[in-house]
């Protein structure tokens, strides 16, 4: 068997840039890393079945990956265990997670010699194809707070100065990647505030290190909720007015209905942005 471990990515602007090619479709924004991700283990097995916490589960972009990696290798299949204390669906980029940590754990098993940058495409393709996702990998891949300004490269990304801290961070449900990425008025309405926000992140990529540069990333990331109409669940809206009426910062999840902030809150969890990207264990 061979491990591998992939971060969670909080995202917190993206634009979609459409095309046919998969591994040209990507996002640009900004995100960031924290310290809980995805463990999986990956061994071989007469079919191939995928495991989240100990209980089988339907998920096709990770499929696609072993069905990449394991062509003409001559494996009958395999079992993919992936373990999270992360949830699911609310904005912690772990489809994207679990398909690199699975790239770099089939990759050592069946020594197939391929470089980092080749599996974190092969994971990239797999998000995009089943409509999962379209730039969790690419912040996976490097780890760290990172803004991607670059159109047409997937996987390029640059890293703002800001140091590992204590992120909080509350749920209330998920939403549908694949919806949100299928409904063409509201993808319009998404790259039209993604552009207004990227002309202030390039600004903030030459930034020098200070206390302020992080809340200047929220205040992106909350206008842009804002203006794409992402914003709209009562019980975010909420929590981000009550965190910023005690001088706090705070933005929306994307996507999930989740708010993240520098400042605890109440039922908040606590988590931490760390500088950690994908490898093996």
């Amino acid at each position: 068997m061979a491990k591998a471990f992939a971060p969670g990515n909080i995202s917190c602007v993206f634009k979609i840039i459409p095309h046919a090619d998969a591994t040209r479709m990507h996002s640009l924004g900004m995100g960031f890393t924290v310290k809980e991700g995805v463990e999986v283990t990956v061994s071989e097995h007469h079919e191939t079945k995928v495991l989240f916490n100990g209980q089988s589960i339907d998920f096709p972009t990770v499929q696609a990956v072993v069905d990449r990696l394991t062509r003409n290798t001559g494996a009958a299949g395999m079992e993919v265990d992936i373990v999270s204390p992360l949830p699911l669906g609310c904005g912690f980029g772990l489809s994207g997670a679990a398909s690199l940590a699975t790239a770099y754990a089939l990759n050592e098993l069946l020594h197939l010699h391929k470089d980092t940058e080749i599996l974190a495409m092969v994971a990239h393709v797999a998000e995009v194809e089943n409509r999962t996702g379209l730039g969790d990998v690419c912040s996976q891949y490097h780890g760290g707070c990172l803004v991607k300004l670059t159109e047409g490269a997937p996987l390029v990304a640059d890293r703002l100065p800001i140091t590992e801290q204590p992120i909080y961070y509350r749920y209330f449900g998920p939403i549908q990647t694949s919806e949100v990425l299928g409904n063409r008025k509201q993808t319009i309405r998404i790259n039209r505030a993604a552009d207004a926000a990227l002309s202030v992140l390039q600004t903030l990529t030459s930034a020098k290190p200070s206390a302020g540069l992080f809340n200047a990333c929220f205040e992106v990331s909350k206008q842009f909720s804002v203006e794409s109409g992402l914003l709209s669940d009562a019980r975010v809206i909420e929590t981000i007015e009550h965190i910023e009426a005690e001088g706090g910062v705070a933005s929306m999840i994307m996507l999930g209905n989740g708010v993240f902030s520098t400042h605890p809150f109440q039922e908040a969890v606590e988590t931490k942005l760390v500088h950690n990207p994908a490898r093996l264990i």
